[in-house]
C-alpha cells in the first residue's frame, strides 16, 4: 500500500478564498492529517503500511478469491471505504480525532469497525410488511454492495432502516397487548403502519378492547362504529395514546394520530355509508389492519335476510338482465366494473381488456359519468338482499375515482388506467 502525497498548500493568496472539492477518501484526509500534525509518526505508518495488504487479501478471500488482481484492487477500495466510513461515523468528520484513531487503534480493528457498521444496517428491516419478514437477500451479497457506499449513504439507509425497525417494535408492542400474534400479522402480509392505525383506533373506540384482547375484524368494527353513531358520537379532537407505550415508541405513533383522526370524522359521519367505507378494496381498508373473520361475515348476511323477512318483506330475486349481464360474476372487482360501464353509458361488461378499459375512460372524458345510472340499475335488477351493500359499494368507489377518471391532467391516463386495473376487473 503506498502512502498519499502530502497535498501543496502554498496556493496564491488570491484563491485562498476558494472553496476547493477534495474527492480523497476521508482515510486518506486523516492520514495526511495525521502526518501533517504529528499524530502519526514513521512507526505507525510502517505498521498501517503492513497491516494493509492483510487487510486486502482478507477482504479479497470474503467477497471472491485473493489470487485475482482486479479483486484484491476493489478490495483495497473496500477497505479504504469501510475504514473511512468508520471514522467519519466515529469522529464527526473531525480529522484530528480521526488521525488519533489512527494512531491508538490497529489498522486492521478501524476496517473492521466499518464492517460491523454495514452488518447492523444490514440486520435492521428493510420493509415494515410483517410478511416481508425473513425474505432478505443474502448478508454477503448486500455488505458488498455497502462497503464501496458513502457514508452519506449510508446515514440515509441507517435512518429509513430504524424508522421501519421503530414502526415494527410499536406494532408488535401494540399486537402483544391484543393477544395477537407476530405470526398472525406475518402470514397476513400487514404492515406496522396499518397495525399501528388500528391500534390506536381501537383506542379510541373502545379502550376496554385493548384489556380484553379483542382486535377487531370488519364485522367487529362495523358493529363498534354503528353502535357509536346510534349514540351521536361526535369525533374527539385528539387522541390519546394507550397506557403504558415505551418512551422510543411515542413519537412514531403520535405521528399516526392525524391519519387516524380523519379517519375517524369519516366513520363517525352518519351520512357516509359505512360498509362502503369499510369495503376490502377500499382506500380506508388499505390503511388499516382487520382480521378476517369469514363466519362472522356469513353470520352477519343471514342476519340481513332475517331482518327483511321480519319485516315483511321477502329479498327480491335478481332479475334475468342481472344474471345475464353478471354470468354469476358477483365479486366486488366485476361489479365495479359493471356499474362503472353503465354510468357511462357503454356496454355492460364485467371483464375490461386494457384496449376496452382505454377506450372507457376516454368515453368519460368526452361525455363525462352519470353515477345515478349505475344506482337506478342496482335497484331495478340486483338481488334485493344485496341492494343496499352494491349501492354502497359503487358510491364509494365515485367519491374515491371520479377525479382521476375525468382528470385532464393524466394525458397519458396511467392515473386513470392503474386506478382500474386496481379496482376493476381489467385483464392483462
Amino acid at each position: 500500500m503506498t502512502l498519499p502525497d502530502t497535498p501543496n498548500t502554498d496556493l496564491p493568496a488570491a484563491t485562498n478564498a476558494l472553496q476547493l472539492h477534495d474527492a480523497r477518501p476521508f482515510f486518506e484526509k486523516a492520514l495526511v492529517h495525521g502526518v501533517q500534525h504529528g499524530i502519526l509518526d514513521a512507526a505507525r505508518l510502517d505498521a498501517i503500511c503492513t497491516d494493509a495488504p492483510k487487510g486486502m487479501v482478507q477482504i479479497a478471500r470474503y467477497f471472491g478469491s485473493e489470487f485475482l488482481r482486479p479483486e484484491l484492487e476493489k478490495a483495497r477500495d473496500r477497505m479504504v471505504n469501510l475504514i473511512s466510513l468508520y471514522l467519519l461515523e466515529t469522529t464527526g468528520g473531525d480529522l484530528t480525532q480521526a488521525a488519533i484513531s489512527l494512531r491508538d487503534h490497529s489498522f486492521l480493528s478501524r476496517s473492521k469497525g466499518g464492517s460491523d457498521m454495514l452488518k447492523r444496517l444490514i440486520a435492521l428491516p428493510e420493509s415494515s410488511n410483517f410478511g416481508m419478514a425473513g425474505y432478505a437477500d443474502a448478508q454477503t451479497p448486500l455488505l458488498a454492495l455497502w462497503s464501496l457506499r458513502s457514508h452519506a449513504d449510508y446515514r440515509a439507509e441507517l435512518a429509513r432502516r430504524s424508522q421501519i425497525a421503530s414502526a415494527i417494535g410499536a406494532a408488535q408492542w401494540l399486537a402483544e397487548h391484543y393477544d395477537l400474534d407476530t405470526d398472525e400479522l406475518e402470514a397476513a402480509g400487514a404492515d406496522a403502519e396499518a397495525v399501528i392505525r388500528t391500534g390506536l383506533l381501537m383506542q379510541a373506540l373502545a379502550p376496554k378492547a385493548m384489556h380484553l384482547g379483542e382486535w377487531p375484524s370488519a364485522v367487529a368494527l362495523e358493529k363498534l362504529v354503528t353502535a357509536q353513531r346510534k349514540k351521536k358520537r361526535a369525533a374527539p379532537t385528539q387522541l390519546q395514546l394507550p397506557a403504558g407505550v415505551p418512551a422510543d415508541l411515542r413519537a412514531l405513533m403520535q405521528a399516526q394520530c392525524a391519519a387516524v383522526l380523519a379517519d375517524l370524522a369519516k366513520l363517525l359521519d352518519s351520512a357516509a355509508p359505512l360498509r362502503a367505507l369499510l369495503r376490502p378494496t377500499g382506500v380506508f381498508r388499505a390503511r388499516y389492519f382487520l382480521l378476517d373473520d369469514p363466519l362472522a361475515e356469513v353470520d352477519q348476511y343471514h342476519r340481513s335476510l332475517d331482518a327483511l323477512q321480519e319485516d315483511g318483506e321477502p329479498p327480491q330475486p335478481a332479475s334475468k338482465t342481472w344474471m345475464k349481464t353478471t354470468q354469476g360474476n358477483e365479486d366486488e372487482h366485476s361489479l365495479l366494473t359493471l356499474f362503472l360501464c353503465v354510468a357511462a353509458g357503454a356496454p355492460k361488461k364485467t371483464l375490461l381488456t386494457e384496449k376496452t378499459a382505454a377506450s372507457l375512460v376516454r368515453k368519460i372524458r368526452k361525455s363525462g359519468l352519470q353515477p345515478e345510472l349505475a344506482t337506478a340499475f342496482i335497484r331495478s335488477h340486483a338481488p334485493g338482499a344485496h341492494q343496499s351493500a352494491y349501492i354502497d359499494l359503487w358510491n364509494s368507489f365515485v367519491q374515491e375515482s371520479s377525479k382521476t377518471l375525468g382528470s385532464d391532467m393524466d394525458y397519458q391516463m396511467r392515473d386513470a388506467l392503474a386506478l382500474l386495473r386496481r379496482e376493476c376487473h381489467v385483464a392483462g
